[in-house]
């Protein structure tokens, strides 16, 4: 079977890193063994830097800075660069939105792990290959497989 690709909302990679246990932390978990591969683009490798480098994240993660680092560091190695050619704008109502949604596009079949589900479904267009879901139901699902 081959490794589920999905793309991380920057909400759930944040949850990943400051809760202990949950559905996040369980999918940071199969990112990091390899049983699924993260995709990412540089505007989202940005936002992921920017959000997890803020204090108030910091201060709720329970790693200290160095263990931080190397966590972001061995995500970022399992991690897959998509590149973005085409951007599909205006689209969804949240305009912080459609660089995940553009990337999972370019990607082709994949899922968008996110806790902002009603923001992705709102979009104007449509994409049957790109499935939105909580890193929780995305779980179950590969759980089924």
């Amino acid at each position: 079977m081959p490794t589920p690709r999905i793309v991380l909302d920057t909400n759930v990679l944040v949850s990943a890193f400051t809760s202990g246990r949950g559905a996040s932390r369980e999918v940071m978990r199969r990112v990091l063994r390899n049983d699924a591969r993260a995709l990412i683009s540089v505007p989202l490798f940005a936002e992921y830097e920017d959000v997890l480098a803020r204090p108030e994240i910091r201060r709720r993660c329970g790693l200290s800075l160095p263990e931080q680092t190397a966590l972001f560091d061995a995500f970022l190695a399992c991690t897959e660069l998509v590149e973005v050619y085409y951007r599909w704008r205006p689209n969804l109502p949240d305009e912080s939105d459609n660089h995940v949604l553009e990337l999972a596009v370019a990607a082709g079949s994949t899922n968008i792990l996110t806790f902002n589900r009603k923001d992705f479904v709102r979009g104007e267009l449509r994409f049957p290959d790109v499935a939105i879901q909580s890193p929780g139901d995305w779980l179950k699902e590969v759980c089924k497989e």
